[in-house]
């Protein structure tokens, strides 16, 4: 299948997935600015996903988004080695912001797996997971996604961890996401520059939204639970 033999196919992939993941990170930004307003409704959003039939294959249709991405980004990074050593991006001359994110893509990569790992750890097993293997003696009810996210952004460490996994993502998806649509064939010599643009205002609002509530909890300006 040429998707999975073709290079170009597999930048298809690439490309396909990665913006699956930049919209689901939209609806998680969505969903999240609840938490700048009441705990109650924050909490009510959680209620409504939790452990329900269309959360659970949400959440198996976004792992699978985020294994193929991540595979085929050492695949690609393999192949980019062979064919031109260190030179693993074809970068737009024009787009000199970008150049160091582009140069960087796979250690942008692996930190942003990195900090998966840590929210998956932090908010996933603690809430989905513990509602459907029944986890008892947890500091929260696993519903109590306000509660969560207060524990966890209280902790300066994780705070810092948190805000350095974002600067990573913006540097990434701000590369990534005019890439994609140039790999999809919607650009063009008028349209790249615009896809850039579009590209980074987009993402820096996604990750200042995110950025914003982990500062606004750790500096104690968190709602209450009303």
């Amino acid at each position: 299948m040429w998707l999975i033999n073709s290079p170009i196919g597999r930048k298809v992939v690439m490309s396909l997935t990665g913006l699956c993941l930049i919209l689901f990170l939209t609806f998680h930004c969505a969903m999240n600015v609840a938490a700048f307003f009441s705990g109650e409704a924050y909490n009510t959003v959680c209620e409504f996903l939790g452990t329900n039939w269309y959360a659970l294959v949400g959440t198996a249709g976004l792992a699978f988004l985020a294994v193929c991405h991540i595979v085929y980004a050492f695949i690609l990074t393999a192949q980019n080695r062979r064919a031109r050593g260190n030179n693993r991006y074809e970068v737009t001359a024009s787009y000199s912001k970008v150049s160091w994110a582009s140069k960087n893509m796979l250690v942008l990569g692996l930190i942003i797996a990195i900090g998966l790992l840590l929210h998956l750890y932090n908010f996933w097993y603690n809430m989905m997971f513990a509602e459907l293997v029944g986890l008892e003696g947890l500091a929260h009810a696993p519903a109590d996604g306000f509660a969560w996210i207060v524990e966890t952004f209280s902790n300066p460490v994780f705070s810092v961890l948190y805000l350095v996994w974002f600067a990573a993502i913006w540097f990434h998806l701000t590369h990534g996401f005019w890439s994609a649509m140039q790999t999809m064939g919607w650009s063009g010599k008028t349209w790249l520059q615009r896809w850039q643009i579009i590209g980074c205002v987009y993402v820096t609002i996604l990750m200042a939204v995110f950025a914003l509530l982990v500062l606004s909890f750790w500096f104690g300006f968190a709602p209450s639970m009303a």
